[in-house]
């Protein structure tokens, strides 16, 4: 999986912030041609792109183009263009306001025809879906299931909201007078069982005070714990924030690498072949291990190092 802790938007119209994305630490750039976009600009926009994405800078960045929704004039050009144009280095398209599976076919169709066509590998580029209205988190299951090129589901807040008629205007805040428990739990829940019953990502979306860190961090704080892999960032002023609150803590990394190592060694011919074992004051067994990957996997695609390794009793 791709690391995507930080997914950043940039508009897609924007030489300017595309240039500078180049250079910031997220984990994902994505060159927005939907609401970051004005209707009149998306043909250009749509040149800046390939060509941005073709010139190359991204330092491993995931490259991801977002697209406007099936409903509107604009989507099969702003896909043929973008992936006949930059297809080669091009990771993901992101197909918004999805409301069902058969949006998503149908992407992955259009997608097979220009690879094939363009000479592409066939099925390389992702597809990452995102929930905005009622309709579309009914029929997640089926949507997360929809083609084999889905890699993220994500949350989109602000549709949302207004798709539920939320008496809110503060984007990710909870309501006012929703003074009890979260009132985006069901939503970030239902996409998240969604999302890991077919080993695919959960994003969560954007928070629009973007000058207020704190309150960007309480709220990716949320998400984080549920289990979610990343979160949109708005402004460079986010990234470091999302990245800190997507990774494991130090100990908490350190900790699973000793429980990995551990109960390798504790179920070997030389440790014993134990089903369970004791590390320090902690029974382990194999759903220590089953979590314990988890969190390790989070902290290695993060780039993490272990400060104290474990050793085996007798050395």
């Amino acid at each position: 999986m791709r690391p995507r802790r930080s997914c950043l938007a940039v508009p897609g119209s924007s030489l300017k912030m595309i240039d500078k994305a180049r250079g910031l630490h997220a984990d994902q750039v994505f060159l927005d041609l939907e609401d970051a976009c004005a209707p009149l600009a998306k043909p250009g926009a749509r040149k800046t792109i390939v060509a941005a994405l073709n010139e190359g800078g991204w330092d491993g960045k995931a490259r991801v183009v977002r697209v406007n929704d099936w409903t509107t004039e604009w989507t099969y050009r702003d896909v043929v263009e973008v992936v006949e144009g930059a297809g080669a280095n091009l990771d993901c398209i992101m197909l918004p306001k999805v409301q069902t599976a058969e949006q998503v076919v149908t992407l992955d169709t259009l997608l097979s025809q220009i690879e094939k066509t363009m000479g592409y590998e066939v099925g390389r580029i992702g597809i990452e879906a995102q929930i905005e209205n009622a309709k579309g988190l009914v029929n997640v299951d089926a949507i997360a299931t929809a083609s084999p090129r889905v890699e993220t589901i994500i949350f989109g807040p602000a549709d949302f909201m207004a798709s539920i008629n939320m008496k809110s205007l503060v984007v990710g805040e909870q309501p006012p007078g929703y003074d009890v428990g979260d009132a985006y739990h069901y939503i970030l829940m239902r996409i998240l069982m969604a999302a890991r019953a077919v080993d695919v990502q959960a994003i969560d979306g954007p928070y629009l005070q973007i000058r207020d860190v704190d309150g960007f961090r309480r709220v990716a704080g949320r998400s984080a714990a549920l289990g979610f892999d990343g979160k949109w960032v708005l402004h460079p002023g986010q990234i470091d924030a999302a990245n800190e609150t997507f990774s494991p803590r130090q100990e908490d990394y350190d900790h699973a690498e000793n429980i990995l190592d551990a109960y390798e060694w504790y179920t070997s011919e030389a440790g014993g072949k134990r089903g369970a074992a004791m590390l320090g004051d902690e029974m382990i067994d194999e759903a220590s291990r089953k979590m314990a990957l988890v969190i390790s996997g989070k902290g290695r695609a993060a780039g993490m190092s272990r400060n104290d390794p474990w050793t085996p009793p007798e050395a």
